[in-house]
């Protein structure tokens, strides 16, 4: 014989319908029919009360969230308009620099050279501050994601000699920026 999970209970198939008689479907409520209408109102109020609370909540969470947005936009508003700024700080000695070389008078091709060179280094520490670095790639096997080649040569007629698709002249160097290409340099490749 096979026993019902739902077995004894009301409603319940194969349950007994003795039982099932014994408890109507819809009970009335004496205790709200006692109370009457005071009984009621009362939990109608008390209802209200509480749907005026959840309305209060979400009229504020709706409020914050509306400032959060708010206060993101003009902080992505700022970060576009005040980007470069640190960089634009770090390249104000540069340009310091290249006006004093021009206000100097008898320059000996000596001096010059010197000035330029320290010009280069304050150039140099500009883009390693702000993580601008540089792709020179000469004797490098060729990378398209780095580097775009302009022409390709045989290996064996450079000096020293290069191995098939690596880099043999450097043309223009190129620059990444966070790990993302600036500018590509432009190579030379030597075929197979």
């Amino acid at each position: 014989m096979q026993h019902n999970e739902f077995e004894g209970q009301p409603g319940a198939p194969g349950a007994d319908a003795g039982v099932r008689a014994a408890e109507p479907a819809h009970a009335p409520d004496t205790a709200a029919a006692a109370g009457g209408a005071d009984g009621l109102e009362a939990r109608l109020a008390a209802a209200e009360a509480k749907a005026a609370e959840h309305y209060d909540l979400y009229v504020r969470a709706v409020a914050d969230m509306e400032n959060v947005r708010r206060r993101a936009q003009e902080d992505v508003s700022k970060a576009h308009k005040y980007a470069i700024e640190s960089f634009a700080e770090s390249l104000l000695p540069v340009r310091d620099s290249l006006e004093l070389a021009l206000k100097t008078e008898n320059v000996s091709l000596e001096s010059m050279r010197e000035g330029v060179e320290a010009t280069l280094r304050l150039f140099a520490s500009v883009f390693e501050k702000n993580k601008l670095i540089v792709i020179d790639p000469a004797g490098q096997k060729f990378d398209p994601n780095l580097h775009q080649a302009i022409s390709m040569v045989p290996g064996s007629a450079a000096n020293p000699p290069v191995a098939a698709n690596h880099v043999v002249t450097v043309l223009q160097k190129g620059y990444l920026i966070n790990d993302r290409v600036l500018r590509p340099a432009l190579v030379t490749v030597a075929q197979a």
